[in-house]
């Protein structure tokens, strides 16, 4: 059996208060709750004035290709294509990415907090729009790349291995 742990989102509470944006960009500030900067913030609330809704998106897996989906839902008679409610970090748009490197970003549940706590936007979130969930599933626990390997792996696809061990040769030479 393996823990799954689960943001549910139920966006007919959210009031686009934004205060989850704050405190997970705050969480991940270099250091910690140093400054906020909803660039770095792995939860984006997003507004379509014209379809009047507030929708807290988390961030998910990061994908090297734009989606061939272009789907349209339909909800309370109002339209919305795939991309509104997409969490991966992708090519074709910059939500989703680190700000200053430009590497995908992806929830973490703030892992690095102990690890009975609720992740924040949940806890900070007046409104009980963000609730969070543990469930046991069949299978076994995978590991999870960690951040740096995740950003690795991102700078070794853009730029190459060799660049990316040039790089880091020459500044660990200090």
């Amino acid at each position: 059996m393996k823990t799954v742990k689960l943001i549910k989102i139920d966006v007919d509470k959210c009031n686009g208060c934004r205060a989850c944006e704050s405190i997970c960009s705050a969480f991940h500030a270099a250091p910690k709750y140093s400054s906020t900067n909803p660039e770095r913030s792995r939860i984006r609330v997003l507004f379509d004035p014209l379809k009047n809704i507030y929708v807290p998106v988390i961030a998910g897996e990061y994908t090297e290709a734009e989606c061939n989906g272009r789907n349209i839902y339909t909800i309370n008679e109002m339209e919305y294509d795939e991309c509104s409610f997409c969490r991966a970090s992708c090519p074709s748009r910059d939500l989703f990415k680190e700000p200053d490197s430009g590497l995908p970003l992806k929830c973490d549940m703030c892992e690095e907090k102990s690890p009975e706590e609720e992740p924040l936007c949940v806890q900070w979130c007046i409104n009980d729009a963000l609730t969070y969930e543990e469930k046991e599933e069949e299978g076994e626990e995978e590991e999870k790349p960690r951040e740096m390997e995740v950003g690795l792996e991102s700078l070794v696809k853009k730029y190459g291995a060799k660049t990316v061990r040039d790089t880091l040769a020459r500044i660990t030479k200090g």
